[in-house]
């Protein structure tokens, strides 16, 4: 079973590099196994959101790994429909409830939709309550999260955002490294979206690996320092995505993905404040 490196938060707390994500896993039997699978073969990290509709199932699969809770990282989001103190704080008891958890690793707002002020102000109290290891941020810009700054008291330990070889976010990097702000990763692998896994520069260096060209990108992400999350709910891909471990990329390997940078995105742009605003109407990921 491979042992997962893990990255220390600005708090001290260890979050492994690599996790499962469920987004868009919608049957809880699939949701179950898939988190089974991962546990068996070494994950020790989870990540779901109240916007995806799991959080109960992923409740279910952490009970049924056979692992104790405190040996799983388990992340969730709160989603844009949810602004206000008191709605943030009941979003999160909602979270707790569905997934039969005393605490969260770690708990993020989704996206820069507005009045995510209050949205921080209720996670800083339930963090200094306990019910919350770490708190941070997802798809939020360096200009989003300094004006997140001028009414917290408590700077976000993470900010998950969409990366892969096509987008690789240099300079939001450079603002999240000088702050000490760890850079995580959804749709590592480009989503199924674009062609980075069948990119000719990436099927060179798989080929020169004897790895899958997941597998190339999943370790130049562990080479920058960032933590992934992929996706699977196949049990060899679930496997593979952390077999990554034992065969690092060259410096002239990593030069060349670095020169497959577009700035294309597969997901929505968080500086888009049309869609943001459009986001607030939905309950979830059919945008119910």
């Amino acid at each position: 079973m491979t042992e997962i490196p893990y990255q220390t938060l600005s708090n001290g707390v260890h979050i492994p590099q690599i996790g499962l994500g469920v987004f868009r896993v919608n049957d809880a039997q699939t949701v179950i196994d898939s988190i089974k699978t991962a546990v068996n073969t070494g994950y020790r990290h989870i990540d779901t959101a109240s916007f995806y509709g799991n959080e109960a199932a992923v409740g279910d699969g952490v009970r049924q790994s056979g692992l104790d809770r405190k040996d799983l990282f388990v992340t969730s989001k709160v989603w844009n429909n949810i602004r206000g103190y008191q709605a943030t704080i009941d979003q999160f008891n909602t979270t707790l409830a569905k997934l039969k958890f005393d605490y969260l690793d770690l708990y993020l707002i989704h996206w820069p939709a507005e009045g995510y002020e209050e949205n921080w102000r209720a996670m800083e109290d339930l963090y200094r309550a306990g019910k919350i290891r770490a708190i941070g941020v997802s798809n939020f810009e360096p200009q989003q999260i300094e004006h997140l700054m001028e009414t917290a008291t408590i700077q976000p330990m993470i900010d998950q955002v969409e990366t892969h070889p096509y987008l690789q976010q240099t300079k939001l990097r450079e603002y999240l490294s000088i702050n000490n702000i760890l850079h995580e990763a959804w749709s590592p692998l480009g989503g199924g979206k674009n062609q980075v896994l069948t990119d000719p520069v990436i099927a060179d260096i798989a080929f020169a690996h004897q790895l899958t060209a997941a597998q190339v990108i999943l370790r130049w992400h562990i080479q920058r320092g960032t933590i992934a999350l992929p996706k699977s709910t196949h049990t060899t891909r679930i496997a593979e995505n952390i077999h990554v471990f034992d065969e690092a990329l060259t410096d002239q390997e990593m030069t060349k993905i670095a020169g497959l940078d577009t700035g294309a995105r597969v997901g929505s742009d968080p500086t888009d404040a049309a869609f943001l605003k459009r986001s607030t109407t939905y309950d979830n990921q059919n945008h119910n």
